[in-house]
């Protein structure tokens, strides 16, 4: 008699929204889930979705972060009994007990994820900045205590329904820089997982275009340990990544002139070092749509990894 291999469940709480729709659209071509619902009418009921928690094998949190910490303390609630989580908000990145949700952030990470009760799924911008800068300070090229800044643009589908609203109604501009308070909610992320011991600066905007993101770090290579040139840097990313299936190491555009949107509706993401050996300057550059590896593909790739897909 064949062996019966049962689907797994899962519930996206937080379905209606732009990355809960991702989710649930890249898992409708995944073999093994079965993703399951809640009556709309009763979506906010606590019983409901506590119910819901206790029926399921993984629950998706696609929330606000206050509404995460909610489900969380209703999950904590359930004690044994409880699902296992990948939170996709904020809330939850930096905390004790959660395991970061970047498969491709060491050798061992994969492994910590597949095992994981708790995952946080990395923000947009944080996946590119760490996908470039950790590397290098794993390799010794760049000293925990370097100054880094790191730049971002991204289209507007990052910035949540009133920001998608303003655009598609023709109020927003064109183009703006934002968080130029220095405290924006993925410098915590970004910091922590870049392995990075002085606090970086992060300079995030949005494009009027609908999602693809580009994060680039600048750096002056004459002030890091042995003077490297690009080629150095590239090495090291490249050899961090071989092997990887969803994060690649490619060469510079010839014309020098990159455009965000490249990959879009991928799980991709693609790392580039544009340097000037003349002046002794480069900039690394991480190219991914936002709402892929930046969101919901980034969550899929998580959700395979959790359930053996």
């Amino acid at each position: 008699m064949d062996n019966v291999v049962q689907a797994r469940s899962i519930f996206i709480d937080g379905e209606a929204g732009t990355t809960g729709l991702g989710i649930r659209g890249r898992l409708a071509q995944t073999a093994g889930v079965v993703v399951r619902s809640i009556d709309p009418e009763r979506r906010k009921d606590p019983v409901a979705r506590r119910d819901m928690f206790a029926s399921v094998d993984l629950v998706v949190l696609c929330l606000p972060d206050d509404a995460a910490k909610e489900a969380v303390e209703l999950i904590d609630g359930l004690g044994d009994k409880g699902p296992r989580v990948i939170d996709a908000s904020s809330a939850h990145r930096v905390s004790p007990g959660w395991t970061y949700g970047f498969p491709e952030l060491s050798p061992d990470q994969a492994d910590a994820v597949r095992t994981a009760r708790r995952v946080s799924n990395p923000g947009c911008y944080p996946t590119g900045g760490i996908a470039l800068v950790r590397p290098l300070v794993d390799a010794g090229l760049l000293p925990k205590d370097y100054p880094v800044t790191v730049n971002g643009v991204s289209g507007y589908s990052g910035g949540g329904k009133s920001m998608i609203e303003a655009y598609d109604a023709g109020t927003a501009p064109a183009f703006e820089l934002y968080g130029l308070s220095l405290e924006h909610k993925h410098l915590p992320e970004l910091h922590a997982y870049s392995n990075l011991s002085r606090r970086p600066i992060f300079v995030p905007s949005v494009s009027n275009y609908y999602k693809g993101m580009l994060v680039s770090v600048p750096l002056h290579l004459d002030t890091l340990p042995g003077k490297p040139k690009a080629a150095d840097l590239e090495a090291a990313l490249k050899a961090h990544y071989a092997g990887s299936q969803y994060v690649s190491v490619v060469p510079p555009v010839a014309n020098g002139r990159l455009e965000p949107e490249g990959l879009n509706d991928t799980n991709k993401l693609e790392l580039s070092v544009y340097a000037n050996e003349k002046y002794r300057q480069a900039v690394l550059v991480a190219r991914l749509d936002n709402l892929g590896k930046g969101a919901s593909g980034a969550a899929v790739q998580n959700i395979q990894l959790m359930l053996g897909l």
